[in-house]
């Protein structure tokens, strides 16, 4: 066994005890990325269920006080009702689809039995001061039918957005039913739509895109690279060991230099 008492030096416990640490967190970390992929796999499989569905009257899914579930986020709802422009409000530092930073245009849409829904009727640039209210295109006069997304209240947890307060007049952070319902004074269905249908004349507001899907796959890969770094980290010891020993074999089988001979150079 004396030729693996090279295994006791301070070099090759430090390098055997890293690699016995570096196995486990590297499965570890490859089980995590297995979580990840499995979450947004569901997430993904989830959002194209929900824009796949058939499209149902909104207060079938909603009501007053109700809290969009993940399975409701995303559904086509349609509504029937009136848009209360006087009462719109603009929703701060939201961006379209090139990055460019605007507003959200939250308008009240009243429906027959006296109930509100918030409609986001999309995206429109923000001018350099940020304080006046925009100026903003009209949506459909009178009673009109209206499609679009359901969405869950926006909150701060969820978003990371900050909820500031003493906003230039109808401005807003966070899209939030309970909140328009005490600013209204009127029942408002939980959560709110973002309009699809009908398009906007001249473009304006901006739709807002359909959620796009999470890089699952990618996960995936990162799982498998752990693992398979995870299992390289043995054989490359081996690997070094088997090196040693080679290298202690070869120099004992030299030719030694015979007694007053100088060695050699």
């Amino acid at each position: 066994m004396h030729r693996y008492r090279f295994l006791l030096s301070l070099q090759w416990v430090i390098l055997t005890i890293v690699a016995i640490a570096l196995i486990p967190t590297m499965i570890k970390l490859g089980f995590w990325q297995k979580h990840r992929y499995e979450e947004r796999t569901a997430r993904n499989d989830l959002v194209a269920s929900a824009l796949h569905a058939e499209p149902v009257p909104v207060e079938r899914l909603s009501s007053p006080g109700h809290a969009v579930t993940r399975t409701e986020k995303y559904r086509t709802v349609t509504a029937t009702g009136t848009f209360d422009t006087a009462k719109t409000e603009v929703v701060r530092r939201r961006t379209n689809d090139n990055g460019d930073v605007g507003y959200h245009v939250l308008t009240p849409f009243d429906l027959a039995d006296g109930k509100v829904l918030m409609v986001n009727r999309g995206w429109i640039a923000a001018d350099a001061s940020q304080t006046a209210f925009p100026k903003i295109p009209a949506p459909p006069a009178g009673r009109t039918t209206i499609s679009g997304r359901l969405m869950a209240d926006e909150t701060t947890a969820a978003s990371g957005i900050k909820n500031l307060k003493g906003l230039p007049d109808r401005q807003i952070m966070l899209i939030n039913s309970t909140e328009e319902a005490h600013r209204l004074g009127a029942p408002v269905l939980g959560g709110y739509m973002e309009q699809t249908a009908p398009t906007p004349k001249g473009g304006s507001p901006e739709q807002i895109s359909d959620p796009g899907t999470e890089d699952a796959p990618l996960n995936y890969a990162y799982m498998i690279q752990w693992w398979l770094f995870a299992a390289a980290v043995p054989v490359g010891w081996w690997f070094l060991l088997r090196r040693e020993i080679r290298d202690q074999e070869e120099a004992a089988a030299a030719p030694q230099p015979q007694e007053g001979e100088p060695a050699a150079v």
